[in-house]
């Protein structure tokens, strides 16, 4: 096991009815809330009234930022940033999927800084954020998810989009940790069957991509992954099937959650390719997340597992429960034994189908090496990805 750090400060509360909660938590972080959310579903879920009601029943003033879409845009966290430094707000609270969990993190920094979002962004042009990351300053941040997938409920990273260069990329830092976050399973029940299928896709792609790259004989989070990614597998048809099936919700909300704070991967190492390759995918064409990670995992799993054919295997047999005692032949019933699970749940797709032009992939495979390489010409993982990698995955997953 390599040697690491673990830091997780956030204070989680989690079950039903937690979220009534959120005013005595927030009073404990301000007095003047900018809550930040989307720009339709927790209005027509009743959620964003009943936080409402709660923070202001603390005594709490709420200005309510409904501005997020999905993939949020430099410009809107701008925005946010603004309206929480003129209003002299001392608290974020994110209410809704990972999007206003993302955004409410570039708002928080941007409220203390001044700075347009875009200069922090790792892999911009203009290369500030070799000096402004990690983020140290920002105002306290609480975050209430309606979606089981990103994991930005507790962690420190985050992804905005730069709209005007199709650039996508991430922040980070210690001061984006939320102070506190708010896991109620049923606000994620009204959710649309396609964001909860990309989710889960989302949430077993943060478990594989680091157990599949990462190079330290890590067995602790090996059993902590694999049992993360069986849980969400079992969960995820029955989180379709019955929106409203509180074990399945809960299950997944916690895999969420745990999924992305340190414990699962830690020790390891780990790259995390296919999230360098999807982002702009998404950047450029604005789709979800979640399902640019089902198109492309099929695809990148073919192009490199017979490069580390027994860390393909033991998913296959720990997580799918494959028989097949040869490592090259078990990688490979791994491999259609994820894909069939992706098109189970709904969420396997193509690039075509998803609207993206075959004519503009050169150059989306061009920002995500650029992008996700940092400055090193390559994507890390179980190979380096150059251009010519990224595009060929691009082209075997278009149709």
């Amino acid at each position: 096991m390599l040697n690491f750090q673990l830091q997780m400060p956030t204070r989680i509360l989690f079950g039903k009815g937690e979220v009534d909660d959120i005013g005595r938590e927030a009073a404990k972080h301000g007095r003047k809330i900018l809550l930040v959310t989307g720009r339709g579903s927790t209005k027509k879920s009743g959620v964003l009234d009943r936080v409402r009601r709660s923070l202001e029943g603390a005594g709490l003033e709420v200005i309510v930022f409904d501005r997020i879409e999905p993939n949020p845009r430099t410009t809107t966290v701008d925005e946010g940033g603004k309206l929480a430094r003129v209003e002299k707000c001392d608290l974020i609270v994110a209410l809704g999927g990972g999007s206003a969990m993302d955004a409410a993190k570039g708002i928080a920094a941007v409220a203390v800084s001044g700075r347009p979002i875009y200069e922090y962004l790792v892999g911009n042009k203009t290369g500030l954020w070799k000096e402004l990351l990690p983020i140290r300053e920002a105002l306290p941040i609480i975050t209430i998810p309606t979606l089981a997938a990103t994991g930005s409920e507790a962690n420190s990273g985050a992804v905005i989009t730069h709209w005007e260069s199709n650039e996508k990329a991430s922040i980070s830092g210690p001061a984006l940790y939320p102070v506190a976050a708010i896991l109620d399973p049923e606000l994620t029940y009204t959710v649309p069957a396609s964001y909860t299928a990309d989710g889960c896709v989302d949430i077993f792609t943060h478990l594989y991509e680091g157990y599949l790259t990462g190079e330290g004989d890590a067995r602790v989070q090996d059993e902590i992954a694999e049992g993360l990614m069986r849980t969400v597998i079992r969960f995820a048809k029955t989180a379709l099937e019955q929106p409203d099936h509180y074990e399945a919700r809960a299950s997944i909300l916690w895999a969420s959650t745990l999924a992305l704070i340190g414990i699962a991967g830690e020790g390891r190492g780990g790259a995390f390719p296919v999230h360098q390759m999807e982002h702009p995918l998404s950047g450029h064409y604005d789709i979800s997340h979640g399902r640019g990670l089902a198109i492309l995992t099929p695809a990148y799993y073919r192009y490199v597992y017979r490069e580390r054919p027994e860390r393909f295997a033991q998913l296959g047999r720990r997580v799918f429960g494959i028989q097949e005692t040869d490592d090259l032949l078990a990688a490979e019933k791994s491999i259609a034994a994820t894909e069939a699970w992706f098109k189970q749940i709904g969420a396997w797709d193509t690039l075509q189908n998803q609207g993206i032009q075959r004519d503009s992939l050169a150059g989306i495979a061009s920002d995500a090496v650029r992008i996700g390489g940092r400055g090193k010409g390559y994507i890390p993982g179980i190979r380096e990805l150059r251009e010519s990698d990224v595009l060929s995955i691009y082209k075997a997953c278009y149709e």
